[in-house]
């Protein structure tokens, strides 16, 4: 920004330099010498000055109920462990927010699965079948053939009968398309929603998430569903062993390459955690050796109102205006799915302001889902100029000018921090939790992770890490990415389930 001034060492203009640096901190003014001008012009340099340090303060007013203290992390630290803690016993599990719900995966693998398995992934707007082969021994693999399918919108809200068809079609297609379609192989089901389960192959589901609401399929067993959609198609039979949630494939993928990860992240679409838990701690479940894996379910942490006071007043916009208010609160702070209309709620309240696209709200800023999530990845990489955030933005039908730009970059970076930094401390609860039941002084654990949020986005990795570092500096975590744990994790939970279904026959 240039302003003319008509004497530059004149003692009014130093002190009017000094009171525009000082009200203006964040803009780079620079002052030219005029030969003509007057009062009446540096009144309105000061006016402009003015007006500028009131929309800072207004910008920063709206961002700052997305700064989170040490003290509230630590605070959503402390309550995500009392959380955890509610879903395991059976007095308080039936009124927990965090379900922990039992996965009666029991082991990791020991590198002795071997053989065919297909998989199925259902956990978004498209689905995939693949058809895995383990090898074990010194020369032990895992290849992968698989094919993709797109779920219709019509179909993820349609009923739960159209929903399972659909999927068995797909399955046809591409048995057909392996030339497999004779074979009887043991399947794995990665179904990455919520899901009660009295064994690892029943598996009733407790609630939609993630844009589905196919009817009559809530409080229904999702395996029996798969089943009789197969017999009805009578076509082909498969061999369902498992079901299990995308998480508990991420932590068993990983678990395949190194044995310390016993913790499975998912920060993509959804948000969730699942980990290995001491049998002795899961009252839900009878008996008290060994191992299970629990899958928490924490996106529902906060639906009992813990976490309202760092709940802005756009996350209840955004809470409100989703398929399923009221619930998933933690998860519609946290995941990919709402980061971006999160992000759209406050562009629009600032242009409400006159902050932001000349004061004018477009037809595209007020299209609900308009500003996905994947553009607040892309806006906020340090390598991109202010030139291309701004074609972001007109490609989204946003006439925007440069200062627009260096404010919408300014919110998506706010509203991915306290993403991150929320599941951060949700992850510093269960590795602090994993370390007292080792009873040990210091823990070393790694993470299982997959989801395009701590894959794509240039800070939330290591913002995240940083957090749990900070919050639970007596675990020594190493993340791991995952390599395909909906498809790879599903087989080798269904490989090491006949493994031990064997072993126990014997």
């Amino acid at each position: 920004m240039e302003l003319c001034i008509k004497h530059t060492l004149s003692k009014y203009a130093k002190r009017l330099h000094k009171v525009v640096r000082r009200l203006v901190p964040n803009c780079d003014v620079r002052f030219l010498l005029s030969e003509s001008g007057s009062g009446k012009g540096a009144a309105m340099v000061t006016a402009v000055a003015y007006r500028l340090a009131s929309q800072r303060k207004q910008i920063d007013e709206i961002l700052a109920s997305f700064k989170l203290s040490k003290e509230n992390l630590r605070e959503v630290k402390t309550k995500m462990r009392a959380e955890l803690e509610y879903g395991l016993k059976k007095e308080t599990q039936p009124n927990a927010t965090v379900k922990m719900l039992p996965t009666y995966v029991c082991g990791t693998p020991d590198g002795t699965e071997k053989g065919k398995f297909l998989s199925l992934d259902l956990g978004g707007t498209n689905f995939r079948v693949l058809l895995v082969k383990i090898r074990s021994g010194r020369r032990k693999s895992v290849r992968m053939y698989n094919k993709i399918f797109a779920i219709p919108l019509e179909i993820m809200q349609g009923t739960g009968e159209e929903l399972f068809d659909h999927i068995v079609q797909c399955i046809a297609d591409f048995l057909e398309y392996m030339g497999i379609k004779g074979a009887r192989l043991p399947l794995g089901f990665t179904f990455s929603f919520p899901c009660r389960q009295a064994s690892i192959d029943k598996g009733t589901l407790v609630g939609w998430t993630k844009g589905f609401k196919a009817t009559d399929c809530e409080g229904e067993d999702v395996v029996d569903m798969l089943r009789e959609a197969i017999k009805r198609r009578n076509e082909f039979d498969l061999d369902i062993v498992a079901v299990v949630n995308d998480t508990v494939g991420t932590m068993m993928t990983c678990g395949y390459e190194d044995p310390n990860c016993e913790i499975g992240l998912i920060a993509g679409t959804g948000s969730n955690v699942c980990y290995m838990e001491d049998m002795k701690n899961i009252e839900v479940v009878e008996g008290n050796e060994g191992k299970m894996c629990i899958n928490t379910e924490w996106g529902g942490f906060g639906d009992n109102g813990c976490i309202d006071n760092i709940r802005t007043k756009y996350d209840k916009e955004v809470d409100e205006g989703s398929l399923n208010p009221g619930k998933q609160r933690y998860e519609k702070m946290t995941s990919g799915m709402y980061l971006g209309e999160i992000v759209r709620q406050i562009l629009i309240d600032l242009t409400k302001h006159g902050l932001l696209f000349r004061g004018q709200i477009s037809e595209t800023l007020r299209t609900r889902g308009i500003f996905e999530t994947k553009f607040l990845s892309q806006i906020e990489s340090d390598r991109l100029a202010l030139l291309q955030v701004r074609r972001i933005l007109q490609q989204l039908g946003l006439d925007s000018t440069c200062d627009d730009s260096i404010i919408v970059k300014e919110v998506c970076g706010a509203v991915s921090r306290r993403a991150a930094q929320l599941c951060g401390a949700g992850l510093a609860a269960v590795v602090e939790k994993k370390r007292e039941n080792r009873g040990v002084e210091h823990l070393k654990i790694t993470v299982g992770v997959d989801g395009t949020l701590y894959k794509l986005h240039p800070h939330f990795s290591r913002i995240l890490r940083e957090m749990v570092k900070e919050l639970a500096p007596q675990c020594d975590v190493t993340f791991m990415l995952s390599e395909d744990g909906s498809g790879k994790g599903a087989a080798l939970i269904t490989a090491v389930a006949k493994r031990l279904h064997s072993i126990g026959e014997n």
